[in-house]
């Protein structure tokens, strides 16, 4: 199954900037834990405060920070892009587990989205970055599933679409966003 230098470098590119964005928000947590009085350098304002988001329940889901778990699925995600931009070609089997890990990832993604935006009531730049990158590791992951020579309409629809539904996907997220804190954003007029 071959691999397109995009999905390598997706891969390559979304997987070292989540790893640097889940190793910053556990050095930082760290930091917190050692000393209450710390203010994380995410912590900008009311709404973009990594302080307020990371002293949370949802911030430790499985009783450990959850940038534990961003530490390891992107590494696992930064080998496969260079493996890939190494022209390594991977099995099948590889490429459905890394789709499936990514689409758990996605689910809690947009759980952590919703607990933000509606329960904490504040944004972590860091975890910003996380579901930024995400959802294109998702899409492309997902698309080496697709065998581009015999694929049926939908497949193919889907790989054509794919970057459109990751700009609409986007889109949403920013303008729920901008929806949830339009007071806060209203200060700035």
């Amino acid at each position: 199954m071959r691999t397109s230098k995009t999905t390598a470098w997706v891969l390559t590119i979304g997987g070292l900037l989540g790893l640097i964005a889940a190793l910053t928000l556990t050095i930082e947590r760290i930091k917190l834990l050692m000393d209450s009085s710390y203010v994380p350098s995410c912590s900008l304002n009311p709404v973009l405060s990594c302080g307020s988001v990371m002293t949370t329940d949802q911030a430790a889901l499985f009783g450990f920070p959850n940038p534990i778990i961003g530490i390891v699925a992107f590494t696992v995600v930064v080998v496969t892009g260079i493996l890939t931009l190494a022209k390594i070609e991977l099995p099948h089997w590889y490429w459905l587990g890394l789709s499936l890990g990514t689409l758990l990832g996605e689910v809690f993604i947009h759980w952590l989205i919703d607990q933000s935006l509606y329960e904490i009531g504040a944004l972590c730049p860091y975890c910003m970055v996380v579901w930024l990158v995400t959802m294109p590791i998702f899409l492309v992951s997902l698309s080496q599933l697709v065998d581009r020579d015999h694929s049926s309409t939908v497949p193919r629809l889907f790989l054509e679409w794919r970057w459109t539904i990751l700009a609409l996907w986007y889109a949403v997220v920013i303008a729920l966003i901008g929806i949830r804190f339009s007071d806060y954003w209203a200060t700035f007029f």
